[in-house]
């Protein structure tokens, strides 16, 4: 992050990272080492008291977005999917869960949407429609695979989980993050996205999906393209047109998601989807 200059700053007090250098060369005193004297800012065992939740919280929504604003990360194109898809060499197949190798297949389409994505994000730049993944592996990681093999960066969104995971190799460092809340972690997927894709997962990637799905619908969220990869899959996960049948959503409702089956047809999708006003 770009720190910031004593000839950019608007006021002659001294700087945080000073203050927080020199507190770590007081004397050493009783009075120096009792917690009460941290200076709040530097004391983790502060910042991590139940009391300061609502300022974790607003750290964690700001880190990642000052990041990307500095990045100069004016949008991004989602890849939602999920972590056990295996990659058609076989390196992720799990062999307690054989079905998993015929979706191999999504792993691939998931690579070339992100190289190509990523190829059309350059050519204007490299600033606009960024592949942002959830920075873990399967097909978040062949998302951020094909932005590197593009040349491009790509951005991950990671979450601490009980497991030990890091996050998968091909996220650009400068744009791998780490979050606590799932809450905040879901809104920076949506801040900047100008579209939505959702290849087969689990509980996660239902999650996310229904958790923009939601926002577009009340109007909480400028309608984008939410592409579904996979119709068999998802016609055998979800039956949309029973909640239109039943009464539960709109018949309209069923407009907000695509079917596709291939990254050409994502791409042209988004390509002739309206630009946003403003």
């Amino acid at each position: 992050m770009t720190q910031t200059r004593d000839e950019d700053r608007a006021h002659p007090l001294p700087h945080s990272t000073q203050d927080a250098a020199r507190a770590e060369t007081i004397p050493d005193t009783p009075q120096t080492r009792a917690p009460a004297y941290k200076l709040a800012f530097t004391d983790r065992d502060f910042l991590l008291r139940e009391e300061l939740r609502p300022v974790r919280l607003q750290l964690e929504l700001l880190k990642p977005q000052m990041i990307m604003d500095e990045a100069g990360i004016e949008s991004t194109v989602v890849m939602f999917g999920g972590a056990r898809i295996p990659a058609p060499d076989g390196n992720q197949r799990d062999p307690r869960r054989p079905a998993l190798a015929s979706m191999s297949r999504y792993y691939t389409e998931a690579r070339n949407f992100g190289r190509k994505m990523t190829e059309r994000s350059l050519a204007q730049g490299g600033t606009e429609m960024v592949i942002c993944t959830g920075g873990g592996p399967g097909v978040m990681e062949a998302g951020n695979l094909g932005a590197q093999e593009a040349g491009g960066r790509s951005i991950g969104l990671g979450i601490v989980l009980p497991h030990e995971q890091a996050p998968n190799p091909y996220v650009s460092p400068e744009l791998c993050f780490n979050f606590h809340y799932f809450a905040i972690r879901k809104m920076h997927f949506l801040m900047r996205a100008r579209a939505i894709t959702v290849f087969p997962g689990g509980f996660g990637t239902l999650d996310e999906l229904f958790e923009a799905l939601t926002l577009i619908q009340t109007g909480r969220m400028a309608r984008v393209p939410v592409l579904l990869f996979g119709a068999e899959f998802w016609d055998g996960i979800i039956n949309w047109q029973a909640l239109a049948d039943a009464g539960t959503i709109s018949p309209s409702d069923l407009d907000l998601i695509r079917y596709v089956e291939t990254a050409d047809e994502a791409i042209a999708i988004i390509e002739a989807w309206p630009a946003p006003k403003g």
